[in-house]
Formats: structure tokens, sequence, C-alpha cells
């Protein structure tokens, strides 16, 4: 009887969702985990390694060498001519190497990788191969003439079948590939609809064991989920050697190209391009992007350096102070955290005894279209804020580098010394950074130390009456 009972709860089928992975107990019209209807399915019960299973050893193909012995030759990295994203790449693609780029529809991901499939086919004299599942051949070669990335050894292909794309890889013999996307691709005899949990898994294995094998580099189209996440399995991400996050706002021309994983280099580097009608180009030196350029001092303006993974950024903070309202007054922000907002906001009016906000309508943006997550942005935040409401405009040549506590003291940040120096590079000459922070300063800049918010805006009202009428 008790074996019997065994057998029947082992035989008992799993289910999994087709869209997150998620394993639940049972069959459910909807998934706890993602929220899809319908995407419950029954899958094919495996028997765990150690459930009276025997592994054999066995001759393997290359015996094990001495470190010293191997050559470090085939890791080393192809530049792909285009600068942000060998930066970020850490020098290039490696032979062999799958990148992962995800990013949302119509964000220039296909506008990215034809460009460096053009480059790679016109100076690492092997050809690249463009496959795309979404797009027919003639929409890829009218968007290559418009960009002006035509090559002889830019092949393209329009496939949904993993068969078919490596019968193109076997005819072509590229040194790169790019795969739009992997989504839209399904493998023969795999379980689940194209783009589902199982056929992502199954197409990205047979992928990176190919391009293993053969030392192709290849790149890989992923999309995203409505919070941003690489869609599909979490093991896509672990298959893959290199994942890397396309960002950028449909309304402004910044893309950032974010390193969230990288096996052959840094793993925090963030590549600038900028999207124009013809095409999309490396931003070697974006600062000037996040600035605004005024014939006159201006109200509710502050200046803070931001760090974009290893890459500083001068970057301005614009608030503006609206009439008082009854009620609830509106708290808008726009590329920054609204959380931070509010707290810097109840400190100001707590700590300085000088500005009554929690009747007034509070705006708060940045310029270009960039997002400051990090608490550094804190007492820029509080000093445009303080500006717009006591009508006091910052002196143009100043910059605020600090995070604010919620008793008002001003906490130091990491990579202060690299900070001071873009915004020395750019023409700042002061600098509010928080205590311990002057000795980082470089020549020609006066660093001023600040304690607390009290104390800043004091040095930022010296600094601004000491100006005069100096222009930025």
């Amino acid at each position: 009887m008790t074996t019997s009972r065994t057998s029947a709860k082992a035989a008992r089928p799993t289910y999994v969702c087709d869209a997150c992975g998620h394993q639940p107990p049972k069959w459910l019209g909807r998934c706890p985990e993602c929220g899809e209807w319908g995407s419950v399915i029954e899958s094919a019960v495996t028997t765990p390694l150690g459930a009276g299973r025997v592994v054999s050893s066995r001759m393997p193909a290359e015996p094990a060498r001495p470190i010293a012995t191997i050559s470090a030759a085939p890791a080393r990295a192809v530049p792909t001519n285009v600068s942000e994203l060998d930066r970020v790449l850490g020098g290039g693609l490696v032979p062999g190497a799958v990148v992962l780029l995800a990013g949302e529809p119509g964000v220039g991901k296909s506008t990215l990788l034809l460009d460096v499939a053009q480059q790679w086919a016109a100076h690492s004299g092997t050809p690249s191969l463009v496959v795309s599942g979404e797009e027919s051949v003639s929409q890829v070669r009218l968007r290559a003439e418009r960009m002006g990335t035509l090559h002889d050894r830019l092949y393209l292909a329009s496939e949904s079948d993993l068969g078919a794309v490596l019968g193109h890889l076997d005819a072509v013999k590229p040194g790169l590939l790019v795969l739009d996307s992997v989504q839209t691709i399904s493998a023969p005899g795999t379980e689940g609809v194209p783009g589902g949990v199982t056929q992502v898994r199954a197409v990205t294995a047979a992928l990176v064991g190919v391009a293993k094998e053969r030392g192709i580099a290849t790149v890989l189209v992923g999309h995203v989920t409505k919070d941003g996440q690489v869609a599909g399995p979490r093991v896509l991400e672990h298959l893959v050697d290199v994942v890397l996050h396309f960002e950028g706002d449909k309304h402004s021309s910044l893309r950032l190209v974010r390193g969230v994983k990288n096996r052959y280099g840094a793993a925090d580097e963030v590549g600038c391009f900028e999207m124009n009608e013809s095409g999309i180009a490396s931003l070697p030196d974006p600062s000037g992007l996040f600035l605004t350029r005024y014939s006159e001092p201006v109200p509710g303006t502050c200046v803070t350096v931001a760090m974009e993974g290893r890459r500083a950024l001068v970057t301005e903070v614009q608030a503006l102070i609206g009439a008082e309202v009854q009620g609830s007054p509106r708290r808008t922000v726009s590329g920054l955290d609204s959380a931070r907002l509010a707290m810097v906001l109840a400190v100001l009016e707590r700590r300085t005894k000088q500005l009554k906000l929690y009747n007034r309508e509070v705006f708060a943006a940045t310029v270009g279209g960039i997002r400051l997550t990090e608490p550094s942005a804190d007492l820029a935040m509080a000093l445009a804020v303080a500006s717009g409401g006591l009508d006091l405009a910052m002196a143009p040549h100043l910059a605020a580098i600090g995070e604010v506590g919620l008793t008002g003291e001003i906490r130091r940040v990491g990579a202060v010394g690299r900070r001071l120096a873009e915004a020395a590079r750019l023409g700042f000459k002061v600098a509010l950074v928080p205590p311990g922070c002057a000795t980082e300063g470089p020549k020609g800049m006066e660093v001023i130390e600040v304690s607390d918010l009290r104390s800043a805006l004091q040095s930022a009202a010296r600094a601004s009456a000491a100006s005069g009428g100096d222009r930025r």
C-alpha cells in the first residue's frame, strides 16, 4: 500500500508558468507570480539525479591542463569600433561570448546592433550575420540605407526557426551573429510557444553551445517586462556571458547602455548614445546634455554631479515652487525619486525654519532626460527648492554634492574626487561637499565642506553674492 502511494505521488504532474517560470503546486488560471492569465501549463515530469540514477565516469574530451600552459589569446576582446559599447563590454566582443541586450520596444536596440554588425564586417575581417525574427530583410535594408551601414560582408536573414538559423551559420560562417530577438525563435521538438520559458531556454542554450564551439561572438536581443526586467526565465541571464540593458526615454535623444553582468570586464559601466534621424551615435562627453546655459542666473536651479557606473555626469536639477493650495499640494518629479524629494522637503521645512512648503505645490526635474536615483543629488535638490522658494539664484559656477539626512546633516557619498574633477573640467569653480572631502578637490576649485543643510544654504548664499555678474 505504501509503495503504491509513493508511486502515485511521484507520478503527480508538475505545473510551470510559461511566462515567468514560476512553478505552482497545482494548476491555476492565473500565475500568482507574474499575474498572467492562462500561462500555467503542465510540464514533463523529470526524475532528480539522486532518485535511483547513477552517473558513471567517462574519459573527458580534453584533459585538464596546468593554468600556465593555457593561452589567453582566444579570450581577447575584438573591438566593435562603437566606442561607447566597447567601453561597457570591456574592450569589445570576445569570440564565443554571448551577449544579451534587453530594452523596451522602440528604444533603438536594432538600430544600435545594425551599426555594430556593419562595423564588425568592415574592420574585423570576418562576416557578420543579422537574423531578424520580427522584420523582413527589406525592412532591415531600408534602415541600413538610412544609417549608411551597407557592407558586402554584412548578411541579413529573416527566420523564426532555430534549425534555419543554424543553417545560415553553416553557410555564412560569420564572426558575429545578431539575433533579433530571442523570443521570436522556436526550437523544433521543444514544448511551449515561441517566447515562452521552455522555448527561450532551449533556443538560448543551443546558441550558447554553438557560439562556444565555433568561436562566434553572439548578441541576443531580449524583451523586457512592464517593470523593466529582462523577460523570460531568470536562467536566461545565467546562460549568457554578458547582460546589457538599453535604456532611454522616447521623448529624449539620450540612450544609455548599462552593464548588469560581464564575465570579461566591469559590470558597472555605462555607455552614452544620442539617437538622431540618421541612426545612433556614441557620446564620449555627454555632460553638456544635462545643463542649461542661462544669460542671467535663474532661481530654482542647482548643479550636481551624478555617477552612472564609473562615469561622472554633471547634471542640473530644477525646482519650481507653486502657489499655496488648500488640501494636499502636488509633488511632481521628472527624472528624480519622488520619495527622496518628499524627504528633502520635510527636512528643509523642519531644519531651516526659512521655508514653508507644507501647503505649496513643488515641481522638480532634471535636464536632458537623465534619471537621478542616487542620494548624492539630495543636496542639489534641496538647494534648488530653497532657491526657488526664496527667489534667490544660485551662483552659476557652483556645484553641490551630498546626501541629506533626516536630521539635516550632509552625509558623504562615493567617488567625490572623480565628481569634482568632472565639475572642474566643465568650468565650475565652487563645490559644496560633505565633511572630509575638501582634500579631494582639484586645483583651482574652491571646495567648501558643509556639515548640515543650514550651513549649506549659507555657503551657497555667500557664493551667489560673491559671484556678482559671473556667468556660466
